[in-house]
């Protein structure tokens, strides 16, 4: 999904490793969009002054902002925890002294599969937050790769014990032409992204990957984005919990596609764990019982934003003049509109670390997220 990030720090509760992971991965390397972005778009200077660089985001877990578009962690945060490894420093952030056999993280906020070129062709490059597609993270990977290990026995060994987290990515090549209004050709695209994504996931098994977590897209018509743009008064618009039905069904489609692509992938390379998160089907049992899973303030409302039904104002995002922040985040799964708050993607990620919503299942988590 999309949006700005923080003046990134390195000083924020990060955890220190200095040996390798006793536990099944040693490190981890993640690719996507603002979802699992930890610091990059900020780092690349897209914008001076993000919102997000600011309070209220990061302040539940980090006490300040960091990078995140989040009130505080993301799946990856929760997922590094798991693994006992650190939080995976931003790639356009490192330092030359800094420890990058632990994992790093090159997702970008506003990230797409489809290259720049796709969207300004399209008449959608106004919309644009970055041109740090996946092609552009695969090449800081590949760049990258020499100071992570030498030979190919080397690396071999290294990745062996790596996680690849490839996604979730395509949610904003959607996006972009949703908030341009233009959606007749949204199932147009979900071909070419899909070929986008399993691509790089050949690349990276040529790199030397051999465990890889490829995330679906989430339900998109109970976010606030869709549900206050393409807002109806026809009740048969919406499921059950309140959520627009064309929009889920389209994500539903894409989801269904990404993983005939991975059953595909897994037949041509038997020497790989391909796995597929669904974070569609955990995200959707907390918009269908909100209440029972913690969320008293419900799933839909966005719990910083600027008035309106679901809390969302496109001339009032969060962090902007006129936004107001709820006093409990972690009664609320939405947290600006967009993205998700800490509690939400908490849920999420315990379902994947824990089952049962990673295909075939992740390796056992030494260490168990409250």
């Amino acid at each position: 999904i999309f949006l700005a990030i923080t003046f990134l720090t390195f000083g924020f509760h990060e955890k220190v490793v200095s040996n390798p992971s006793p536990g099944p991965y040693n490190a981890i390397f993640n690719f996507g969009d603002s979802l699992s972005d930890t610091g990059n778009f900020l780092a690349s200077g897209a914008l001076s002054y993000p919102v997000i660089g600011k309070f209220p985001y990061g302040e539940t877990f980090f006490n300040r902002s960091t990078g995140r578009c989040s009130d505080g962690r993301l799946v990856i945060d929760f997922i590094a925890e798991a693994y006992e490894l650190p939080y995976l420093p931003p790639y356009l952030a490192l330092t030359k002294d800094q420890n990058i056999h632990l994992g790093v993280n090159f997702a970008v906020a506003g990230a797409t599969a489809l290259d720049a070129k796709f969207f300004i062709e399209a008449g959608l490059g106004r919309f644009l937050w970055t041109n740090s597609s996946l092609n552009v993270q695969l090449g800081w990977f590949k760049k990258l790769k020499p100071s992570l290990c030498s030979t190919k026995q080397d690396c071999g060994s290294y990745f062996e014990r790596s996680l690849f987290l490839v996604g979730e990515i395509g949610g904003n090549d959607y996006n972009y032409a949703a908030i341009a209004g233009n959606i007749t050709q949204l199932q147009a695209t979900v071909p070419p992204v899909v070929e986008t994504i399993t691509t790089a996931i050949n690349e990276l098994i040529a790199e030397g990957a051999r465990e890889l977590l490829v995330p679906g897209n989430l339900p998109i018509g109970c976010s606030a984005l869709y549900l206050t743009l393409y807002g109806s008064g026809n009740k048969e618009d919406y499921d059950g919990d309140g959520c627009l039905k064309g929009f889920n069904d389209f994500a539903e489609y894409h989801n269904k596609e990404l993983k005939l692509a991975l059953k595909t992938l897994r037949q041509k390379n038997p020497h790989a764990r391909i796995l597929y998160a669904d974070y569609y089907d955990v995200a959707k049992r907390f918009f269908h019982a909100p209440g029972h899973y913690g969320f008293s303030s419900g799933a839909l409302r966005a719990c910083c934003g600027g008035g309106g039904a679901y809390n969302f104002n496109m001339s009032a995002r969060c962090g902007h003049i006129g936004s107001k922040v709820c006093a409990d985040p972690s009664t609320h799964a939405n947290w600006d509109g967009i993205h998700l708050t800490e509690a939400a993607y908490r849920y999420i990620a315990k379902g994947l670390i824990y089952g049962p919503f990673s295909y075939p299942p992740l390796k056992t988590s030494p260490y168990k997220i409250a």
